[in-house]
């Protein structure tokens, strides 16, 4: 144990910066898991721009999201889901990023790459994707031309 002593200052360090990897890790799982907990529910879209058009009055009403506690998800339009999925969230970077993976749909296996933000005192939530196989929005926004979607949710019940 002797000729090993003068390793042990390294020794600790290396294990106080693994208790600190882990630490920081729970500690992202935990900010993961309550920002889940603001998706979770049944939500209408209630504003819809695809590609710089924006969908109109009654049309709008038809797309309904539902939002598991676990990153499953579901859209459906008229009361039939049309997709369903998986998402993958990062509530540190700025704008909050968002990953949703199709599992069930037309579009099964491609994964769309996007932004969102909540508004507390409206109960809405804020939404940016970009077409699959493109890169992540910076910004809230759907140009002519870029091939994004930007929607606009209020919660219905949670």
């Amino acid at each position: 144990m002797k000729r090993y002593s003068r390793y042990l200052p390294v020794i600790a360090f290396v294990l106080l910066g693994c208790t600190s990897l882990l630490a920081a890790e729970n500690a992202k799982d935990e900010a993961i898991k309550q920002e889940r907990m603001k998706f979770f529910g049944e939500w209408q879209v209630v504003a819809l721009e695809i590609d710089g058009n924006q969908v109109k009055g009654e049309d709008v009403k038809k797309f309904k999201v539902v939002n598991g506690a676990d990153g499953t998800w579901n859209i459906t339009i008229e009361g039939e889901i049309k997709l369903q999925g998986t998402s993958e969230i990062d509530p540190s970077k700025e704008p909050k990023t968002v990953d949703l993976t199709v599992t069930e749909g037309e579009t099964k296996g491609e994964t769309m790459l996007g932004v969102y933000e909540f508004s507390d005192e409206n109960n809405t939530r804020k939404v940016c994707f970009a077409k699959p196989g493109d890169k992540r929005p910076g910004e809230f926004s759907s140009p002519a031309g870029s091939g994004r979607m930007l929607a606009v949710l209020k919660r219905i019940k949670q």
